[in-house]
């Protein structure tokens, strides 16, 4: 009985010692995450394997694991850039990213955790500056928004490819102007507004006059072709039909008297 206790401490001891162990060795990598293998013993960043994915992990105590988030991202960055005439213009963008999964080793041994401040942020900024520096005020206000964008976009994307950076897009928000810059541009775009509103009318009224032209020259060519075709015969003929037609006529007064010169009758009727 007494060397019960003699013999329990070690076992004890030793299940202590692998509790730690394994709370040591265990890692949980949460979804849309993946881990980075350091090898303290063996070489350091594990960068010629796949990194750690989603799920439960065994990793020696010595070692050590860096999770990164792999999932899409989005950072918003407000910056101050010059138009291509030397104007301050305020930018505001959202860059969609996430790290380059089967990379993600090289990315943690050259740029660490900070990627995104160390690498993807300057890159935007000197794109942004690069590319805004090519417009006016006024085709940033206006007609060039989604030019900028895609530029902006591919220059970034120069910069992070070999990077181990997955660049997704890049959306430009906000472009701010100087007030009195964005007053004068207002005023400019709505006098040409009102020049092409004039304009339109002035042809719709062109238009139409020509169309009252046409419409009489029409007319009067019919009338005198009409006038051409009429000879006594016809008309004679006419008022032969017309004087039949209200004698049958059930609704029809009618009083004929004498006969006119050219020998029908002069009638007198009413409804």
């Amino acid at each position: 009985m007494e060397k019960l206790p003699k013999i329990g401490i070690p076992i004890i001891f030793t299940l202590i010692v692998l509790i730690i162990l394994i709370s040591k060795s265990a890692v949980t990598i949460g979804s849309g995450e993946a881990g980075v293998l350091y090898k303290t013993f063996g070489g350091g960043v594990v960068t010629d394997e796949p990194p750690l994915g989603e799920g439960f992990h065994l990793v020696m105590p010595w070692n050590k694991v860096h999770v990164y988030e792999v999932r899409q991202q989005e950072v918003m960055e407000k910056m101050n850039v010059l138009s291509s005439n030397g104007l301050d213009i305020k930018l505001e963008a959202s860059v969609w990213f996430q790290p380059d999964f089967a990379n993600l080793g090289k990315l943690h041994q050259e740029k660490s955790e900070m990627y995104k401040e160390r690498v993807l942020l300057p890159a935007i900024r000197s794109a942004a500056r690069s590319v805004v520096g090519r417009y006016t005020p006024e085709q940033l206000y206006s007609s060039k928004r989604d030019a900028i964008q895609q530029e902006i976009f591919e220059e970034t994307k120069n910069y992070v490819e070999d990077q181990y950076i997955q660049l997704n897009e890049v959306l430009v928000r906000d472009v701010t102007l100087p007030p009195t810059i964005k007053d004068a541009i207002e005023r400019k775009l709505k006098q040409e507004q009102e020049s092409l509103e004039y304009e339109f009318r002035l042809v719709t009224a062109q238009k139409e006059a020509e169309k009252q032209i046409i419409e009489a020259q029409g007319k009067a060519d019919a009338n005198r072709i009409l006038s051409a075709s009429l000879t006594d015969k016809i008309l004679q003929d006419k008022g032969i039909e017309a004087t039949m037609l209200l004698a049958e006529s059930p609704n029809s007064k009618v009083v004929v008297i004498g006969s006119g010169k050219d020998g029908l009758p002069l009638i007198l009727g009413n409804q």
